[in-house]
């Protein structure tokens, strides 16, 4: 403890005042590597001891980034086993898309101060093209071949939302839509279909991404759940034969967006009465009812009602057990905003690879977690809906 007290003091008139704080986690970390590997081998280095269980091997040197520079740190190495800090994990795929992106970004001198700035922030220093070409590498690979799998089963549910990200495009900075498709498959659960990247939500793009999730082998739509994008429509019935359910929530932004402000409370409590009767035919006669009463005031609010009333109720043709999920695009809303939170950090992208890099890590993540969490609807539900409703018993208990 004398020699450790009698260092640290060295250390602190010695050094510069700009490198003390690197130099200090530097001795920190060394101290905790050193009793972590104490526990493990069982002894102190050089004790003794019939209760030694493992002995050390010399160490190899380790560049730790932080958030106060590059920090050299020395991690110990054993004869059995391996030894591996916790402080000193690699980070999560989508931790290190978002350092790729960065990278690249200040790599291809496209950077604005705000990025250079959290390059700065972030500790970074001695940034290489290699170093960034070894990360994306590494990180496109699994993101490639999670994009890309082979879709199996058949999907009665899909949920299509697109976010708007800026990326740089021939010298100019543009806003692209990133599309993600979630779908939940005939065990009730969630996953993450895909992403796309396009330039707008015409019908010519859809199309192209709903073929893509075809020939990967989605089938079995029955229900596909959005907003009013343009041409979303049209390509769902030439690709996949499948009905539009228009995002409720969107749908009474856009009711309210009619009316005055004093008369949105009376509009949402009658819009939501359709919604809350029992049956479709009960809805229908009710939207109706709504849409003659607010015709001699609100013109352009039962026009819209007229033209959107096939598409807003869609849901109410499949099992009441799945109304609550199915009626708007909320499942996606805690994606997005995860994604706007993440994007929002690197602010414009250099390229549209790299908001496949990271969108695509953080739905890897998510479809992860989908993995292991509790199923999103119930066997028997989801098997009334689709061709084959006919299951094996064994095989529900099996699953």
């Amino acid at each position: 403890m004398i020699s450790e007290t009698a260092a640290l003091k060295a250390l602190l008139s010695e050094t510069a005042d700009h490198q003390i704080l690197a130099e200090m986690l530097g001795f920190v970390a060394d101290r905790l590597m050193a009793l972590d590997v104490d526990q493990l081998c069982g002894a102190e280095a050089h004790e003794r001891s019939n209760e030694r269980l493992n002995h050390r091997n010399g160490y190899r040197p380790r560049r730790w980034e932080t958030r106060a520079g590059a920090v050299a740190v020395q991690i110990p190495k054993l004869r059995k086993g391996s030894y591996f800090p916790e402080f000193l994990e690699p980070r999560r795929a989508s931790e290190k898309a978002m350092t790729a992106v960065i990278q690249e970004a200040y790599i291809q001198g496209v950077s604005t101060r705000s990025v250079d700035d959290l390059v700065k922030a972030m500790g970074m220093t001695g940034i290489s093209k290699s170093q960034v070409s070894r990360l994306c590498s590494e990180i496109d690979e699994r993101v490639d071949a999670f994009l890309d799998r082979p879709l199996e089963g058949e999907w009665p549910y899909l949920w299509l939302d697109a976010t708007y990200i800026k990326v740089r495009r021939s010298g100019r900075i543009v806003s692209v839509a990133a599309i993600v498709a979630v779908a939940v498959n005939t065990d009730g659960r969630r996953e993450v279909l895909g992403i796309a990247i396009q330039p707008s939500e015409a019908e010519v793009f859809w199309d192209e991404f709903l073929r893509a999730l075809a020939d990967r082998g989605l089938r079995g739509v029955k229900l596909i759940i959005a907003d009013e994008h343009k041409g979303l429509k049209a390509a769902a019935a030439k690709v996949l034969g499948a009905t539009i359910q228009r995002c409720r929530v969107h749908f009474m932004r856009n009711a309210l967006a009619c009316v005055g402000k004093k008369d949105r409370p009376i509009v949402t409590a009658a819009l939501r009465t359709a919604f809350d009767q029992d049956t479709l035919a009960d809805s229908k006669e009710h939207w109706a009812k709504l849409i003659e009463a607010f015709q001699p005031r609100h013109p352009k609010l039962a026009e819209l009602m007229l033209r959107a009333e096939d598409d807003v109720l869609a849901y109410k043709t499949f099992p009441q057990a799945h109304w609550r999920q199915i009626h708007s695009t909320n499942p996606l809303e805690r994606l997005n905003k995860e994604i706007k939170r993440r994007t929002n950090v690197v602010g414009i992208f250099p390229n549209e690879a790299a908001i496949r890099r990271l969108v695509g890590a953080l739905m890897l993540e998510q479809n992860d977690e989908w993995a292991v969490t509790r199923r999103y609807m119930t066997l028997e539900t989801v098997a009334t809906i689709c061709e084959d409703n006919t299951m094996d018993p064994a095989k529900i208990a099996a699953l």
